[in-house]
């Protein structure tokens, strides 16, 4: 099994589960704004509704921000195998395995366990551009590149 592939499958489920997830929210509150129309008038019905429609806007712009994760996403290419690390590359190290994509966290493939971190991350930019070789310092402590993917 290639494990780029396997990471990048993962990265993948996880933003497809939080667009789904914020969606269903988004399909909620549309329910609630609905329902809230044909109840009670008064101050509380207006507060009520303003709530709502500030949970709304607050779900789209978690929609927007997963969609630009999505577009970063889709910008790597599990097919391309560089020396020096960038977008997609899977980077094992004397003290943690990384793979260069976006920010998910912790993921396991066949029990190894990697990061998956965003380009933009302040270890991410560290690894931009070295190689197998190269020792790395971060917050103090340092370790060695032992392999790029």
């Amino acid at each position: 099994m290639n494990i780029k592939q396997e990471l990048y499958n993962q990265c993948v489920s996880f933003v497809e589960t939080r667009i789904q997830t914020v969606q269903n929210t988004i399909k909620d509150i549309q329910k609630s704004l609905t329902s809230e129309t044909k109840s009670s008038a008064g101050d509380k019905h207006e507060t009520g509704r303003a709530m709502l429609q500030l949970e709304r806007e607050k779900a789209g712009n978690q929609l927007a921000e997963i969609e630009k994760t999505k577009q970063i996403l889709n910008k790597v290419n599990v097919d391309i195998s560089a020396n020096s690390i960038g977008l997609g590359s899977v980077i094992y190290t004397s003290q943690a395995n990384y793979f260069i994509a976006i920010s998910v966290g912790e993921i396991k493939v066949e029990n190894e366990k990697f990061y998956a971190i965003s380009a933009n991350t302040p270890i991410g930019q560290l690894l931009l551009g070295n190689t197998s070789g190269s020792i790395i310092t971060f917050r103090g402590e340092s370790f060695k590149i032992l392999n790029v993917l």
